[in-house]
């Protein structure tokens, strides 16, 4: 019962957040004199979604009331939401199955190797919440103290957030530090309840302000590759281009792969 309050909490949380950052302009309605919070009112997302201000005042107040898949999907197209936050409200609202509490994730010896196999190149492979399940020495090299706690792995959104030497590695750390963020809240979107997600998140909100400023925000994205400027010694900023690859056998297990590539105009003189 406590995991269902927990998350119509958590529902209603993200209807709001996604509702206070669509301006009327956005969706054609007129200005109504002066508004006392950012977005539209409650009553504008329930007229574009076609149904009642009351029952969607219940779903934004967390209450125990229930909708159909085509009441999420009308509220999904009046909120504007891309696909990956479409499946982050289908799934908190119930109508997509949620996975079940994990054990540590297994990694068998050829997969493990992976890495290993791609050096010089930085190369690791990550779990779902972001635990380093498997590295080469270029990758200890590019992100350095990258280690584990005492009773778990090594985890990546750990070093964004908590080890200082990371905002110095990663050149742009806020635009990457809040994507990571919003793939970790998709990630975990999908096992509530999951010890290893809400361990994880816990540590990050005591001890990152950035993170109890930005969980609020309810920002989802999938993992993706692209471009990362990265701090190395005596080199200054290096361009890497990243690639990433979702194991068949367990897709939310993650091999990234990095390679230099040149810089981008404007970009080959900053250190």
């Amino acid at each position: 019962m406590r995991q269902q309050s927990d998350q119509r909490r958590e529902l209603g949380a993200f209807l709001r957040s996604r509702r206070e950052r669509i301006t009327p302009d956005q969706v054609g309605l007129p200005h109504t004199g002066r508004r006392r919070t950012p977005g539209l009112r409650r009553e504008e997302i329930a007229l574009l979604a076609g149904m009642s201000a009351t029952w969607y005042t219940y779903l934004e107040q967390g209450r125990d009331v229930r909708a159909s898949y085509q009441v999420f999907d009308a509220l999904a197209s009046a909120l504007r939401l891309d696909r990956h936050e479409r499946g982050h409200l289908f799934r908190l609202a119930g109508h997509a199955p949620a996975a079940e509490a994990e054990e540590p994730e297994p990694l068998a010896d050829e997969v493990a190797a992976v890495p290993l196999l791609l050096q010089p190149h930085p190369a690791y492979i990550i779990g779902g919440n972001y635990d380093v399940l498997s590295r080469n020495q270029a990758a200890d090299e590019l992100f350095p103290h990258l280690t584990a706690a005492a009773d778990r792995p090594a985890n990546f959104a750990r070093w964004v957030f908590l080890e200082p030497v990371a905002r110095d590695v990663v050149v742009d750390w806020e635009l990457e530090a809040r994507g990571l963020l919003a793939r970790l809240r998709t990630l975990a979107g999908r096992h509530p309840g999951d010890v290893r997600y809400t361990r994880l998140i816990d540590e990050l909100k005591a001890g990152s302000p950035e993170v109890r400023a930005w969980w609020p925000q309810y920002d989802v994205q999938a993992r993706h590759g692209g471009r990362k400027r990265l701090r190395r010694p005596g080199r200054g900023v290096v361009d890497f281009a990243y690639t990433a690859f979702h194991l068949a056998e367990q897709p939310e297990q993650t091999l990234v792969v990095y390679t230099e590539c040149e810089a981008e105009p404007g970009n080959r003189q900053r250190t």
